[in-house]
């Protein structure tokens, strides 16, 4: 967070990822850190989602128009129902394809270890995930709005592309923000509409997980997450409240705190050495799903570009 107040176009979020990533696989991290880091990976995550939904808003979410809605939704949609598919085909675990469904169609490592319960995964299948989600959605920032370039949009139109395909909200500033303050602004708010439809596909997966495998009892994923709630219950009150910016402000530096707690602790579980010498399928399904929402996305901008 110091960085980034000197640097804004490096987010917090991002950087505390890398960091613990680089820790892990540069300096042997201490077993009587673990306790700690599992509490920053699990508690400190699951509240900074519920903060993260005093950042949505149902009114910006409708102003973006159906069209952009429409897009939003099929950015999601097919590239986690093809994710899954495509991840079934390689042979991938469910727990690991669904995570990596999630995580790429979504917003990144917050949804990848929000859903980690629901799908019952183990922990090298998170890390394995979130490291995938990082490699791909970094190398999207430069990628994006060249390809924004190559398709002749303008500001608005290259926002609603990266905020439409970008695996991450902090890759998502950083990509936005290095065209313009306006395709910021436009990325952003399509961003947080992908963000909106967490609660149900973590709500659809776990059900699915207990009706699939007739999973009952004290090994049942919970259907809703007690903190899915709080993320609705928090966007709520966002959008039926004329909250105070000061307020908002608050919120939003309490997310980033907890976020920026739980990307660390998620970081140093990346082992990348696994990832490219074990994880060949999982990369390669990373690829596609990567390569699955930025073909949607930008059909759809074609299309529907925000005027």
């Amino acid at each position: 967070m110091l960085i980034n107040h000197f640097f804004s176009s490096l987010s917090a979020l991002l950087l505390a990822i890398i960091i613990g990533a680089l820790w892990r696989n540069l300096v042997p991290v201490a077993q009587r850190v673990e306790a700690g880091v599992s509490i920053s990976s699990k508690t400190l995550l699951r509240l900074g989602i519920v903060f993260m939904g005093f950042q949505l808003s149902l009114q910006s979410m409708l102003s973006l128009g159906p069209g952009v809605l429409l897009v939003v939704l099929c950015s999601v949609m097919i590239t986690f129902l093809l994710t899954a598919w495509i991840g079934k085909l390689l042979g991938l675990e469910l727990q690991q394809r669904l995570l990596i469904a999630i995580g790429f169609s979504i917003c990144g490592a917050a949804a990848v270890a929000g859903a980690q319960g629901s799908v019952k995964a183990k922990e090298h299948q998170v890390a394995t995930a979130v490291g995938l989600v990082v490699l791909f959605g970094t190398l999207m920032i430069p990628a994006l709005p060249a390809l924004s370039l190559l398709m002749g949009l303008d500001d608005r139109g290259a926002g609603m592309l990266i905020g439409a395909s970008t695996h991450e909200v902090a890759q998502v500033v950083a990509a936005a923000g290095s065209v313009s303050a306006t395709a910021l602004s436009v990325a952003v708010t399509v961003k947080l509409a992908r963000v909106l439809l967490l609660a149900p596909i973590v709500a659809g997966v776990g059900f699915f997980m207990r009706s699939k495998h007739q999973v009952q009892g004290l090994d049942a994923p919970p259907l809703v997450p007690g903190f899915i709630i709080g993320f609705i219950l928090a966007m709520l009150v966002r959008t039926s409240l004329d909250l105070p910016a000061d307020i908002l402000s608050i919120a939003s530096l309490i997310q980033t705190l907890l976020l920026s707690s739980a990307m660390f602790a998620l970081g140093l579980g990346v082992h990348l050495r696994s990832i490219f010498s074990k994880g060949g399928k999982s990369l390669l399904l990373g690829l596609i799903a990567t390569t699955i929402i930025m073909t949607v996305a930008a059909t759809g901008t074609m299309f529907f570009a925000p005027a």
